[in-house]
């Protein structure tokens, strides 16, 4: 697990063993979708008992199985994103998105290396099979109001470059939906914007409607205790709906607690059309024309970007 998820997620707290084997496959889906975030470098089932770490090729063939064509490999700090633009570069099936983890902006500003490691980011997103920056934006969960500063300019550059190499923007977004907002509107919005793992309840989603923002739901939506996000995702306009694993973590009901991994997005997309009162193959079809528009086709020839780091 890298620093900046560290920083995000923290532990359970519960002290208790977690079941650390990944959840069997599920029923595939008739038409297939993306999972539009997803971390396949943190290896979260290993440990006593545990399967241990897969191989991103294993992830991507269990993923496929079941009617996943291809996700988004999120970066969090210059590494791993340098790690998610070699394997887009490597596999068909992978995108990659990248970025420096909000949680990482202040220790890397306290450093001297926030400005170092941005150029890292800029430089990665002319790569023809980068598609996206992110995960980017503001998290207010785990950095107090000393390291606010440092955050806010790190995600204002994220949407600079975004907007200068004509990428989309993936948001982070914990515990900080007006100053999230507050920026985007300050200092303008990309033309693809993506609330990753959104969780922000009806008022949040009408204004992401209003102004053509995309929402991507993930496995909290099937959480019992998750009702204002089914709530949001009555209000979200179908076209403007997306769905993530944010794997290894959020894995959906049944299974909360186990690891997440790209192919678990059936559970979450025959949920979601469960809420919406519709098929799933119909809500598959808009959410993968959904990600489409956002991030372009995965069927490029991948290019070579050099060694994973």
């Amino acid at each position: 697990m890298t620093d900046a998820h560290v920083r995000a997620r923290g532990g359970d707290g519960s002290g208790q063993k977690r079941d650390l084997t990944y959840p069997p496959l599920p029923q595939a889906l008739s038409v297939p979708v993306y999972d539009n975030h997803t971390h396949m470098e943190i290896a979260d089932g290993v440990g006593d008992g545990g399967d241990g770490p897969l191989a991103f090729g294993e992830h991507l063939d269990r993923a496929a199985s079941v009617g996943v064509r291809g996700v988004v490999q999120v970066g969090t700090d210059l590494a791993t994103s340098q790690w998610s633009a070699a394997i887009a570069a490597q596999d068909p099936r992978v995108l990659a998105a990248v970025a420096l983890h909000p949680n990482e902006a202040p220790v890397l500003d306290e450093q001297g290396l926030l400005d170092e490691h941005l150029a890292g980011i800029e430089a990665l997103a002319g790569l023809p099979r980068v598609r996206a920056i992110g995960e980017t934006g503001l998290d207010f969960f785990r950095t107090g109001e000393d390291g606010r500063t440092a955050q806010v300019r790190s995600f204002e550059e994220h949407i600079r470059i975004a907007k200068e190499h004509d990428l989309a923007l993936t948001i982070h977004d914990r515990d900080a939906h007006d100053a999230v907002v507050e920026v985007l509107e300050r200092v303008g919005a990309p033309e693809r914007t993506v609330f990753h793992c959104f969780s922000g309840g009806t008022e949040l989603a009408r204004l992401c409607a209003e102004r053509g923002w995309y929402m991507s739901f993930a496995g909290t939506v099937t959480f019992k205790n998750a009702q204002d996000l089914r709530e949001a995702l009555h209000v979200a306009p179908r076209h403007l709906v997306m769905v993530e694993t944010d794997a290894p973590f959020l894995t959906p009901t049944p299974f909360r607690g186990r690891p997440n991994a790209p192919y678990l997005i059936p559970i979450t997309v025959r949920s979601m059309a469960e809420t919406l009162g519709t098929d799933p193959a119909t809500l598959a079809e808009q959410i993968a024309a959904n990600t489409e528009l956002v991030y372009g086709p995965w069927d490029d020839e991948p290019t070579t970007v050099g060694e994973s780091s």
